[in-house]
């Protein structure tokens, strides 16, 4: 039986024993409803075959090679990943849009004797919940923003206040990037549908009447475009602010960006990359420090020639408000420990 969900919460709270994505690995990796594992009846080469034969060929054609196909596949996931379901076993499959490949499937599992169901207009209608709440409708949630300084170790403090009981999410983990020209991470960063569905799917979870922090960030995180519900919501936001000296900042970078550090054709590329911006004499100034390995100098460099002028100049055109701000020290276990203890208690009197 296909179930329709009319609400995102309702579909990631689906309440089967599990979720099934049996489209390509590729489709996959795009994008997926949270939770699901990928048991695919159609391999990316297999589906690009049985589509170019749909179109140019035969449907008939197609569909029957494809049908071939997918039970194949399928019997070979049965043989595997599925090999230990006992018969009382509630799996929920999708496809794309709720057709062949997840009715063929979810057909073969119900005639061993597991209550499988389908997702009506699998991924596609999911996708359209997502859009919905990111795009079309007003965030519900309340949110504040944690703001500060470079180097003032805001991406550290959110799992710090998550641990007090504050609903947070990490844009820049989500992102796999921290946030500036220097902030790539290894790996690379998700499609922008994966992106967005890992931010709607956090927010499905939380309690709208509890503030949500997020990072203050740009209206982008690398390439990845902030949604305009969840861009609106930030642009008006109140600010808690962590403030600390710019020496105790600049040793937590050396330590945060350590990967980068220590790969210096990488770095002299991306700060040569400043060169429009700060002019050729500061950037060389960089580049001196960096072969020379003075790391921390080097950080202590960047934040008061780029990033603070930066910041300083993006808060004063938006007209960040300041809500409260934290001062500490140090930015060690210990003194972030104290500034979550801080922030938290400035978050509940908001």
């Amino acid at each position: 039986m296909a179930l329709t969900f009319p609400t995102l919460a309702a579909i990631l709270n689906h309440g089967h024993d599990t979720l099934i994505d049996v489209r390509s690995p590729a489709e996959y990796a795009e994008d997926h409803i949270p939770g699901a594992i990928n048991l695919p009846v159609l391999s990316n080469d297999e589906r690009a075959t049985v589509g170019t034969i749909y179109v140019q060929d035969s449907p008939f054609r197609a569909r029957k090679i494809g049908a071939a196909l997918i039970f194949r596949n399928a019997a070979t996931h049965i043989e595997g990943p599925l090999a230990d379901k006992e018969g009382g076993w509630r799996p929920l499959v999708y496809c794309w849009r709720g057709g062949q490949r997840s009715g063929s499937f979810a057909y073969l599992l119900r005639e061993i004797g597991w209550r499988a169901e389908t997702v009506a207009g699998g991924w596609q209608a999911y996708r359209r919940l997502v859009h919905t709440a990111l795009y079309d409708e007003p965030l519900r949630h309340r949110v504040i923003l944690l703001d500060g300084y470079t180097g003032t170790a805001k991406t550290d403090l959110l799992p710090r206040l998550a641990a007090r009981g504050v609903q947070v999410i990490d844009l820049e983990g989500l992102a796999n990037h921290r946030g500036s020209l220097l902030g790539a991470r290894p790996g690379g960063q998700p499609g922008q549908k994966g992106w967005e569905s890992a931010l709607a799917g956090q927010l499905a979870t939380f309690d709208p009447d509890r503030p949500v922090v997020l990072e203050a960030e740009s209206n982008k995180v690398g390439d990845l475009l902030i949604p305009p519900a969840l861009w609106a919501a930030m642009k008006s936001a109140p600010r808690v602010e962590i403030a600390a000296p710019l020496l105790a900042r600049a040793a937590y970078l050396t330590v945060a960006y350590r990967d980068l550090w220590t790969d210096a054709d990488r770095l002299s590329a991306r700060l040569n990359q400043l060169d429009r911006l700060r002019g050729r004499e500061t950037v060389d100034r960089w580049l001196a420090l960096l072969h020379e390995g003075r790391m921390t100098d080097l950080a202590a460099a960047l934040m008061a020639d780029h990033y603070d002028p930066a910041y300083a100049k993006s808060r004063q055109k938006i007209g960040a408000r300041t809500a409260a701000t934290v001062t500490t020290d140090t930015l060690d276990a210990a003194g972030l420990d104290t500034a979550a203890d801080k922030l938290a208690e400035a978050i509940a009197r908001l």
